[in-house]
């Protein structure tokens, strides 16, 4: 039995049907106790809960910057902890280390981008700044832990850090998109069109959706449609060519089953989830070397290669994916992985 503190930025934890608050019940179940700061604002609304041995502080900060101070003043209010972990190096990783040091505990910081991609840095004065945090605050973890061999080998290459980095990737319950069916009311919308190709990613820069649209007009034939999983699309993308669909709500794990090839035009993934659903739905991806797209199974491809990499999938496939690499066998043996990883981070008979 131990006694966790993580800091993040996840507020899905505070919805009882979420997977965030499944995975965390999970660890506290595991662990023994554990607290989580979550950074949010007034207008989301969120109160405290606690059930079992997880226990969850909204900040409810009124600025950004006032995130610091709330969540310091949080963990000084509940028990000490044994070791803190920050789901991200950035700002949850710098309040995490303050907090760490206030308190005298190891530090486990984990990493879910690949921040050290050119691409991440390009897209913002503030990524660029979060870099520059993350090389600070991974220098005074006691350990990382991080979701792809490609995040380590970056660290180890760029950081020179020699403490131990843990691969310990997102778990996936792969038999679920093995077993799924097409949604019947997409399959009627592309019913016309001989192959499928899928996009499943939210509208942000770096999962450069423009690229597998541009690709599509230039690669694919005309007997082929785009359908495009995001919460928010660019009205003119959807405009641009009738054979460029909306997928609406509909879950991705109802899209694979009918689409004939994925898409992931991503600048940078820290692990590329929507490659291992596709993948264990046995359907192949196409995708830029992000994440674990290329030791999962993935076609890989340059972003200036893409539109040629997806004429030749028409011209020579592969028709079925295969997903390479997926280390765990149930929920249960991913929780206990990923608790180990952080009691490791305390001396042993340190526990309270």
């Amino acid at each position: 039995m131990m006694r966790v503190l993580a800091i993040g930025s996840d507020r899905s934890i505070f919805d009882p049907g979420s997977a965030s608050r499944a995975r965390q019940e999970g660890y506290a179940k595991a662990l023994g106790n554990l607290d989580i700061i979550v950074f949010s604002r007034p207008s989301d609304r969120l109160s405290p809960f606690e059930k079992g041995g997880l226990r969850a502080y909204p900040t409810n900060a009124l600025s950004k910057l006032l995130q610091v101070w709330y969540a310091v003043h949080i963990a000084k209010r509940i028990p000490k902890p044994d070791v803190i972990t920050a789901q991200d190096p950035f700002e949850a990783g710098f309040i995490a280390w303050l907090i760490a040091g206030l308190q005298g505990v190891p530090l486990h910081i984990q990493v879910h981008t690949d921040f050290l991609s050119p691409e991440f840095a390009k897209l913002s004065i503030l990524n660029r700044l979060r870099t520059w945090i993350a090389g600070f605050v991974l220098r005074r973890a006691a350990r990382i832990r991080v979701v792809s061999a490609k995040i380590k080998q970056s660290l180890e290459a760029i950081y020179a850090i020699k403490k131990s980095i843990t691969v310990l990737s997102i778990y996936v319950d792969v038999e679920k998109f093995r077993s799924t069916t097409f949604s019947p009311s997409i399959k009627d919308v592309t019913a016309k069109f001989k192959y499928r190709l899928l996009v499943v990613a939210r509208n942000a820069p770096e999962k450069n959706i423009e690229l597998a649209v541009e690709s599509f007009k230039k690669g694919a034939p005309q007997d082929a449609c785009l359908l495009i999983a995001s919460s928010t699309i660019d009205k003119h993308i959807l405009r641009s060519d009738d054979r460029i669909i909306s997928a609406g709500n509909v879950k991705p794990e109802h899209l694979y089953p009918g689409a004939d090839l994925v898409l992931v035009p991503s600048k940078y993934e820290g692990y590329g989830l929507v490659i291992v659903e596709a993948l264990a739905a046995g359907k192949p991806v196409l995708s830029t070397d992000v994440g674990v797209a290329r030791e999962a199974g993935a076609i890989i491809t340059k972003e200036s290669e893409f539109a040629e990499a997806l004429t030749a999938w028409f011209k020579n496939g592969p028709r079925h994916g295969e997903l390479k690499v997926h280390p765990y066998k149930s929920f249960e043996e991913y929780v206990e992985a990923y608790c180990s990883d952080i009691a490791s981070c305390v001396p042993s008979g340190k526990t309270q």
